[in-house]
């Protein structure tokens, strides 16, 4: 990355002003004394001058300085999925969107990062440690110095973060909606008795059982393709996506239905883009502060706070999602289930639209149904899956 040179290497000319000499003990004459106030003035504006230009070149020097202790390259981890990647180019240009100096060869550089969670595809998450398996390996590239940025689904971070990280930005949400992909009718309601729909979300599972008690669902782990390709090849009737995956690579054509929100509650943070870095990078985080979404980074406090209150595991079905809405204000949806979909726990809450409040919201609607499923509740969804 260039750096343009701020520092002057010439000095402003010093100008001498010699004094007549005046004979010892004389008065000075009212004439002289005007000349000799004029002679001060003038030497104090030339010192004045040259502190200035001092002052100029040391924070000059400063600036120059500081920008070359940075990275040359600017290193955005990233897990190695088509839907990451395209999440981390989006990062990427946004940046060199932003900075011009970062759209320079080399200021930037995708780090494809394979976590456990890509690597085991054959298990339910449940049953190999839960959702920070897509983000441990890149949070500790992160803070080993192997990356600067670390570009996340949020809907996979969980609701506490390693030590020595945070993260500041999240991009302006997609659509938080899921989609109904089938080959062979137009809704779930068409299915008949037995199909199978093919999803790894117990969030998805529960919400489609409660409905539709007669269908089966499957687990149906990989990314985007391959679960298309799995329902191309007759793996199973149907299969729910999120939305905001299909958009973002340019596979939206490939639906069939967009599932109503009061159909199918999102997950929490669904659609939603996270981007961490070290707590002590002050100047990642400058590059960062640029592309937060606020409304969005607000929304996502709330329902992280449901979450982390009800302290659910991928073995508990939540589901989450606050928004603004047409009076400025935050309206939260909340959803809690047993994996078998008999029982289903919901509230619903309003608030105003402020990162304090917000959190509040969450915090208290994940109280409520807590008291609503009772101590024994979350116990027996941490030892049982559906």
């Amino acid at each position: 990355m260039d750096t343009t040179q701020m520092t002057s290497t010439h000095s402003p000319p010093v100008v001498c002003y010699c004094r007549a000499p005046v004979p010892r003990n004389k008065p000075l004459s009212r004439h002289q004394r005007a000349l000799r106030r004029q002679e001060n003035q003038i030497q104090q504006a030339s010192h004045v001058q040259q502190q200035s230009h001092k002052h100029r070149h040391i924070t000059c020097a400063a600036a120059t300085a500081e920008l070359a202790t940075q990275k040359a390259t600017v290193k955005i981890g990233t897990r190695g999925s088509p839907l990451a990647l395209a999440q981390a180019y989006m990062t990427r240009d946004f940046l060199k969107a932003a900075f011009p100096e970062l759209a320079e060869e080399g200021a930037l550089e995708i780090v494809v990062i394979k976590t456990t969670g890509d690597k085991v595809l054959n298990q339910p998450l449940a049953d190999i440690g839960g959702k920070g398996l897509f983000t441990k390996e890149i949070d500790d590239a992160l803070l080993g110095g192997d990356i600067d940025i670390a570009v996340h689904s949020m809907k996979d971070v969980p609701t506490w973060l390693p030590k020595g990280t945070i993260l500041p930005c999240n991009l302006e949400r997609e659509d938080v909606r899921d989609a109904f992909i089938c080959p062979s009718v137009s809704s779930l309601a068409e299915l008949p008795a037995g199909a199978k729909i093919g999803s790894a979300s117990l969030r998805r599972q529960v919400q489609i059982l409660h409905k539709y008690p007669h269908l089966e669902v499957v687990n149906f782990r990989g990314n985007v393709q391959s679960r298309l390709r799995k329902l191309n090849e007759k793996v199973v009737d149907a299969t729910l996506l999120a939305l905001a995956g299909l958009k973002r690579l340019d596979m939206a054509d490939k639906l069939t239905a967009v599932l109503s929100i009061e159909d199918m509650l999102p997950a929490v943070a669904q659609g939603a883009i996270g981007i961490a870095c070290r707590d002590n990078d002050s100047a990642t985080q400058k590059l960062l502060a640029s592309l937060n979404h606020e409304d969005t980074r607000i929304a996502i406090q709330c329902e992280r706070a449901f979450l982390g209150t009800l302290d659910g595991s991928c073995r508990t079905p939540i589901a989450g999602l606050a928004q603004k809405n047409d009076q400025g204000g935050l309206t939260f949806r909340g959803l809690v289930a047993s994996p078998d979909g008999k029982n289903v726990y919901q509230t619903s809450r309003e608030g105003s639209f402020t990162e304090e409040d917000a959190i509040a919201v969450g915090v208290a609607a994940g109280k409520e149904l807590r008291e609503q499923a009772g101590d024994d509740f979350f116990d027996w969804a941490r030892q049982n899956v559906y």
